[in-house]
């Protein structure tokens, strides 16, 4: 065909678009069709923060769906930073106006209390009940004795933390004791007389009394009942084991003082203070329940034990505390799944859905069991997929599993979903067949050949796919469609950076010798090296401050040595193009956020921020230990002590984290996740920013870096197939020829 005939699908799209439309909205009638219900409206009118208009048309459309077709799940796929959490809370609302009561939230540990604020915000008189602390269990008992009461004008959250509720709890057996005597007899000649008496100690049921025996009807000793498994009485059904918190049990009063301590300015001295004024039964209400009334503690001639500077620090500390005075604790889901009746909850909302996606995933298999235990289920994601199909079969079957088994994909007998899965890759993903064929041992008339078939998954989804489990269940939201006068510029850019002389010597000379290894390696079938290579590739230009020694994973021969290039205070080429536009964003009143992904022996943060001060720069470095619920005060006491830049790992930032105060992010380095990469770089362009958002990523020129971004950009234009945008061709919506980043790098390094 001449090349002036072939246009790209985007331009195909512009020229017929209409026409499709209209013959897909005939074949498939929407279930939204932009005609707002006035009810609905009136009801998010309401609300204390009102919802834009785009946020409006999404509740508009997933209450449409979940309500009026009586889907069980909707997905709210939007873009970060379009306020996922504030369309959740509005689509509660609106369900609680037409009769729905309980919502339950699935978050990111370190949003829960954001959550909480959230809601609290949006929905005046709403309750809300944070499940994430280690007074869980008493919360999730005062939830079973709500079963069946009547129902309250207040909608009611419960707030889950995604990692709580699938942790395992602390238990020991617990059996009652009982004495029998066993009479022992001599016997003299023919006549039997008793000697005396044996005392056993056997096991029993606390409340039956039944006699418990093992495999031989031998009764069981409480010293050596077992405790490998929990165990019921064979007889009653009663629980043989009770709950026990680990560690030293301690008194009410040293709960309490230990409390006082995770307070900001209350050190011993005070909260002995504290205790002796009001008392630990007064401080554990409190705290337990009415912070605020804490914070504003008179003494007994009615001044203020706290100065207002003193409660303001406690206040903004307490939003993210909860305090555990109960005893032992227990999986949440466990418990919902077993205590309390089948939708006790109207709505499940998962947010972050992506994060459930995995196949063996602890949280999705919990996630799944809650799913299947409420009416309705709302999905939030950034970035429904990653590339893949089976990222979406996972979800699919958690949120909507009657769907999944209509189109003939089940479990086998044994319980397993692989091979439903693999079904799923075939018709709706990409699937490679590889062969390999090999001489095999000679026969007599003929030489034997040997064939072997691999199956691999490339990135992927078809448009059936899109079309069956995609379309009609999300509602989709970019950013762009909020409006030009709500977000300010967003820009992404790559700058090409040079390495030093001496560093791009021995950077090709490491590169030649460990591309010659994994060469020879992978002649042979072995790919044991492939991560080695390729993370040494990656990491050494950002590293090379340090000694690299590369040796086999298996033989732990030698395979590649390279001394260092750079000293503790001289920057590589890439850390002063990061000084340079730190000092140049300082100039301009900006904030500059700093992504690096090295930790341990290749710990990149310490060096970045000794170098960034060195160059008269305030810095935060923002680590793995600071507490996932307490990442965003963190953050805030930093912006209050004046920094300019904040080094972090993507990781750690990448969801829910509202970084508005950082105008400016840089990517020393991206890792290989697709998720993380989107998510991260979206942090400060969000609904409230006002500021131009500039995002560059930095790259040493010619290295296994470049190939890493482009690789990256890649796999991003298969996932937003997924999220409502179109790449330029069908070929990149398909990606047929895409395997993961690893092995693409690996090829092109080995070609």
């Amino acid at each position: 065909m001449e090349s002036s005939n072939v246009i790209s699908l985007s331009q195909f799209v512009e020229d017929f678009g209409d026409g499709l439309l209209d013959a897909v909205a005939r074949q498939n009638p929407p279930v939204y069709d932009g005609r707002a219900d006035p009810y609905r409206d009136m009801v998010m009118d309401g609300l204390a923060r009102n919802p834009f208009d785009a946020q409006r048309e999404v509740v508009q459309a997933v209450t449409r769906l979940l309500v009026d077709a009586g889907e069980p799940a909707a997905v709210i796929n939007a873009e970060m930073g379009t306020g996922k959490t504030m369309m959740a809370i509005s689509t509660a609302a609106v369900m609680h106006a037409e009769g729905a009561r309980r919502f339950l939230v699935i978050s990111p540990p370190h949003l829960v209390y954001k959550w909480r604020r959230e809601i609290r915000e949006t929905i005046p008189g709403a309750r809300v009940w944070v499940l994430n602390g280690p007074d869980t269990l008493r919360k999730l008992i005062t939830m079973r004795e709500m079963a069946g009461m009547p129902s309250t004008d207040e909608p009611e959250f419960f707030v889950l933390g995604r990692v709580r509720m699938r942790m395992g709890f602390h238990w020991k057996p617990a059996v009652a004791v009982r004495k029998r005597h066993i009479r022992q007899f001599t016997e003299t000649g023919n006549e039997r007389s008793p000697s005396f008496v044996r005392t056993l100690e056997v096991a029993s049921c606390p409340d039956c009394g039944h006699v418990l025996v093992d495999g031989d009807g031998n009764p069981l000793s409480p010293a050596v009942f077992p405790d490998d498994t929990r165990r019921n009485c064979p007889e009653c059904g009663t629980a043989l084991w009770t709950l026990i918190r680990p560690g030293r049990p301690k008194s009410q009063r040293d709960l309490v003082h230990r409390a006082l301590l995770q307070i900001p300015t209350i050190g011993p001295k005070s909260a002995d203070r504290l205790l002796s004024m009001f008392g630990e039964e007064a401080l554990e209400e409190m705290l337990s329940d009415n912070v605020y009334e804490f914070v504003n503690l008179m003494d007994g001639n009615g001044e203020l034990v706290f100065a207002d500077r003193q409660a303001a620090r406690i206040e903004r500390r307490l939003a993210t505390l909860e305090f555990g005075f109960g005893q032992g604790g227990y999986q949440p889901t466990e418990f919902i799944k077993r205590y309390l009746p089948q939708n006790f909850f109207d709505l499940l909302i998962v947010d972050e859905g992506h994060e459930f996606k995995n196949e063996g995933s602890a949280q999705g298999q919990a996630m799944g069991v809650l799913a299947n235990h409420v009416r309705k289920v709302l999905l939030l994601t950034g970035t429904l997929m990653g590339g893949y199909a089976d990222d979406l079969f996972f979800l699919l079957w958690r949120i909507m599993p009657q769907r999944m088994v209509e189109d003939g994909f089940q479990a086998n007998g044994r319980g397993s979903l692989g091979s439903a899965a693999m079904a799923f890759m075939r018709q709706h993903g990409v699937l490679k067949d590889i062969y390999k064929e090999s001489e095999g041992d000679a026969h007599r008339t003929s030489r034997g050949k040997q064939v072997t078939v691999r199956t691999v998954k490339a990135p992927g989804f078809g448009p059936r796919g899109i079309a069956r489990y995609v379309l009609p269940f999300t509602a989709f939201l970019k950013l762009k469609d909020i409006g030009a006068d709500v977000l300010p510029p967003y820009e992404e850019r790559y700058v090409d950076v040079a390495m030093g002389p001496e560093q791009a010597e021995l950077y090709g000379q490491l590169s030649s010798t460990l591309t010659a290894e994994l060469k020879e390696a992978l002649r042979k079938g072995d790919n044991s090296l492939l991560g080695v290579v390729l993370n040494t590739l990656l990491a050494w230009p950002d590293t090379c401050f340090r000694e690299e020694v590369v040796k086999h994973p298996r033989t732990r021969s030698l395979l590649a040595f390279t001394g260092s290039v750079y000293d503790e205070s001289e920057p590589g080429p890439k850390e002063q193009a990061l000084i340079d536009l730190c000092r140049r964003e300082k100039a301009r009143g900006r904030r500059v956020l700093a992504y690096t992904v090295y930790t341990g022996m290749r710990d990149t943060s310490g060096r970045l921020k000794s170098l960034l001060e060195q160059a008269g720069l305030k810095v935060g470095v923002l680590k793995a230990s600071v507490d996932t619920s307490r990442r965003e005060d963190w953050i805030m006491e930093q912006v209050e002590r004046g920094i300019d830049v904040l080094v972090t790992n993507p990781e750690l930032v990448k969801t829910g984290l509202d970084l508005l105060d950082f105008p400016t992010i840089v990517f020393m380095q991206t890792g290989y996740n697709v998720y993380t990469l989107q998510q991260a770089a979206r942090r400060s362009w969000r609904i409230g920013q006002s500021l131009p958002v500039d995002v560059i990523f930095l790259g040493y020129a010619d290295t296994a870096q470049t190939a890493c971004l482009s690789l990256m950009a890649k796999k991003i234009a298969v996932a937003q197939s997924t999220s409502g945008d179109m790449p330029e061709t069908g070929l990149d919506v398909l990606n047929q020829d895409g395997d993961s980043i690893e092995v693409e790098l690996a090829r092109r390094l080995a070609a």
